[in-house]
Order: structure tokens, then C-alpha cells, then sequence
């Protein structure tokens, strides 16, 4: 029995929600760190797959580059290998021999494995530090392979030919690859049909090891993807999204048994939605969200929250100050981020008119229309009628010749303090 861990996209370096909190960034160090210990060096697996994604970018900092050796230190101390290829977010650019991964390579913290400059899949070479693919003391062969785009199509049916050439494998043969499958996340274009995978299996590929979609799928006992080590975005939340890493097992008689595993330390995110309806002014609306932070205090603590409000609302989205009462909230909730999303749109005017009837006369349509207008503010909603009268009678005053404007604003002074 073989056992091994299936890892993908753990994304170092990430920091797309350093204007949150910066300290974001260390979340995927941690997760890492934290998935590693539990599910490779504490279970004691075989060794470590690592199929794309290593790192957010080709350009990193030491602090970064300090990030992965730590953890895969750990993980060359416990005696276990990790093999490992690029992503697209790390690969080599085009005309560039080197890149972070082949330094780590180079150090012993993991084999990049990948085809030669011809395309070819050579035996590892220990001293050189390059191969294709590597037959393991376990008996097991991992195969790599390239971050090839759009041309993966063609690129498969090469890796086919050659996987078919190779001296026969002693036990189960599996190929890294960092690419999706179609149908598996919406809106995303450049997916690989099945079919197009095909020849892989048919060339003697017993574990199709994917990377670069970040949720867990598997299709027919020989295609994996564990998903993002850590969630990537709030959309990649484990509620809506699982993702993990994959603890799997190699039996001699049947297919690989591949388990998601996610019992490991990841940030925990929180989602939640507040419908709201054309009553609700925007003093109504911060104390809704004050309320729904007392309720889910405990569950807030450290967390990702993000609060989507939806719904009709009566007021324009700019009379909500949400930068500030994000501030305002995440303090309360003692949340590590704290977003409000404001997806709810302005109540819609609610005259009627009937095409074929005669147009009433201007002056109507003018009050209408100035009914309207307040109605859709909540705050104005209850006295929409009278005011469209003031306003009308102002309006009227102001477009007099003689129109005298101190007058009028001490009319107006007057009238606010009556109502």
C-alpha cells in the first residue's frame, strides 16, 4: 500500500486583500504549513505531490521564498519527497531558463519535474536535478509535465505517445498536470474536455494529479483536484466551495481512494446577506448590521465576513458611507476582515400611465413626478404628496420675474418649523 499527498495551488505570496488587513498574506504560509504537518509529516504518506501554483507570482520576495523552504524543510526532515510542477502563476516566461522552483530544486527541497527544452521525458537525473518523470523507492512512477495554455490539447496527445514508450512502470504511474476540466467552475474559458484527458488514461495513467481550479472535483477514479490550499477569494469560501488536500491511497487491486481533507488551519470565512426593502433608510440599514454582528459575534471573531445587501432600497447607494461603517463593524465583530457589498438597487417609480389615454395637463405631470422622487427616499415616503406640493408652489415662485429668493427661504424656514 502506497499513500501520498495530493496538493495544489497553495498561492505564497497571495495578498489581494492587503488593503484589508496586510497581514492576509501570512494566511497562506499557514495554511500550507499547517496541511503539511497534519497530512504528510504526522500521517507519514510517501511522499508529497505538488501540482501547479506553488507560488502567486514568478517575481517573489525572501520573505516569501523563506515561506516555502520552512515548510518544505519540515517535510525533507520527515524523509518524505515532494514533487512538484510549475503553475501558471510560477512558471518560467518564455526565453527564461530559471525560476524559484527549479531553485528549490536545486536545493534539494523538492524534484521539478518536468519534460527536457526538446519536449522529451527523460529519467531524473540526480546530479543534473532534472527529469521527466522518477521512479520512487515505493514503486510508484510520477510523471511531469508544463504549464502549456492553450496548446494542452496537442501537448496531451505528445505526453501520451511518450508515456506509452517509456520502460514499463513497477507499479501505479501518476502524471502531474496543471490544468482544468470542463464543467467543473462556471465561466471559465480554455477548460479541457474529457475526451481531450482521454489518451492519458489509455497511455497508462492510473491518477491524473490536476491543479489550477481552486475547488475539489473527481471524475471516474483517475481524475483529482483537491482544490486552493486556502480560500483565494470570499467566493472560495469551504460552505459553498470545498477545497482541501487530497489524502490518497494506492492500493495493488483497485482504483487510487482519494479522501478531502480540510481539518487543517485555514482562515475561516463567513457570508451572509441582509435584504432590505424601501422602508429602510440608511439609519435603519447600520443598525440591521449592528444587530447582525451582535448575533454572529462569536463566529465573526477572526474571520472573513462579508455582509451583501440586497433588495430595494430607498436611498442612493452613496448615503450609505460604507468604507467607514466597515471599519465601524469589523471592530465590533473583532472580525480579521470586514466587507459590506451593497447589491440592492433604488426603489422604482411606481406611476402608472396609460399609453393610450389623453396626457393630463404639465403642471399634474410635474407634481408626479415630484411625487415620485420623494417616494422613492424612505425618509421622504410618508409625506410624498404635500411636499410635491411645496415644491410646486416654490417652483412657481422662483420662476416669477420679481421672484424675491430671501422671501422664499424664510417661506421655506417657516414651513419647517410647522411641520
Amino acid at each position: 500500500m502506497v499513500r501520498f499527498l495530493h496538493v495544489a495551488d497553495v498561492h505564497l505570496g497571495f495578498n489581494k486583500y492587503r488593503q484589508d488587513n496586510p497581514n492576509r498574506i501570512f494566511d497562506f504560509f499557514k495554511a500550507f504549513d499547517s496541511a503539511l504537518q497534519t497530512y504528510a509529516i504526522e500521517t507519514g504518506v510517501d511522499f508529497v505531490l505538488i501540482a501547479g501554483d506553488l507560488f502567486e507570482e514568478r517575481m517573489i520576495t525572501p520573505g516569501v521564498l523563506n515561506q516555502a523552504e520552512y515548510v518544505l524543510d519540515k517535510v525533507r526532515s520527515a524523509g518524505i519527497a515532494v514533487l512538484a510542477i510549475e503553475g501558471n502563476h510560477d512558471n518560467c516566461p518564455y526565453g527564461v531558463k530559471s525560476n524559484w522552483l527549479r531553485y528549490l530544486c536545486e536545493k534539494d527541497y523538492l524534484y521539478l519535474l518536468e519534460p527536457d527544452e526538446s519536449g522529451q521525458l527523460q529519467p531524473w537525473d540526480s546530479e543534473a536535478a532534472q527529469g521527466g518523470y522518477i521512479d520512487l523507492p515505493c514503486g510508484v512512477r510520477v510523471i511531469g509535465s508544463r504549464w502549456y495554455g492553450a496548446s494542452a490539447p496537442r501537448a496531451i496527445q505528445e505526453l501520451a505517445s511518450q508515456i506509452q514508450a517509456l520502460p514499463p512502470a513497477a507499479g501505479a504511474t501518476i502524471l502531474l498536470f496543471h490544468h482544468g476540466l470542463e464543467g467543473q467552475v462556471s465561466r471559465y474559458q480554455g477548460a479541457l474536455r474529457y475526451n481531450e484527458l482521454l489518451p492519458l488514461r489509455q497511455a497508462g495513467v492510473d491518477y491524473l494529479a490536476l491543479g489550477h481550479i481552486h475547488r475539489h472535483y473527481a471524475v471516474e477514479d483517475w481524475i483529482f483536484n483537491p482544490g486552493s490550499v486556502e480560500a483565494n477569494s470570499i467566493q472560495e469560501n469551504q460552505q459553498q466551495n470545498p477545497r482541501g488536500v487530497l489524502l490518497v491511497t494506492l492500493n495493488d487491486q483497485g482504483p487510487p481512494q482519494a479522501e478531502l481533507k480540510r481539518d487543517y488551519w485555514q482562515r475561516p470565512i463567513h457570508r451572509y446577506t441582509l435584504t432590505l426593502t424601501p422602508s429602510d433608510t440608511v439609519s435603519h440599514v447600520e443598525s440591521q448590521l449592528q444587530q447582525l454582528v451582535q448575533r454572529h459575534r462569536a463566529d465573526m471573531a477572526e474571520a472573513i465576513v462579508e455582509v451583501t445587501l440586497k433588495g430595494e432600497v430607498g436611498f442612493e447607494r452613496g448615503d450609505l458611507s460604507v468604507r467607514s461603517l466597515q471599519g465601524q463593524l469589523q471592530e465590533t465583530a473583532n472580525a480579521f476582515i470586514f466587507r459590506v457589498g451593497f447589491a440592492a438597487t433604488p426603489v422604482a417609480y411606481q406611476t402608472y400611465r396609460d399609453a393610450m389615454a389623453e396626457p393630463p395637463p404639465r403642471a399634474q405631470i410635474e407634481e408626479q413626478v415630484f411625487t415620485d422622487l420623494l417616494a422613492s427616499v424612505a425618509e421622504y415616503r410618508d409625506r410624498a404628496e404635500s411636499l410635491a406640493k411645496v415644491l410646486m408652489h416654490l417652483k412657481e415662485d422662483l420662476l416669477q420675474p420679481n421672484a424675491n429668493i430671501p422671501d422664499l427661504y424664510k417661506w421655506l424656514a417657516d414651513l419647517s418649523l410647522e411641520s
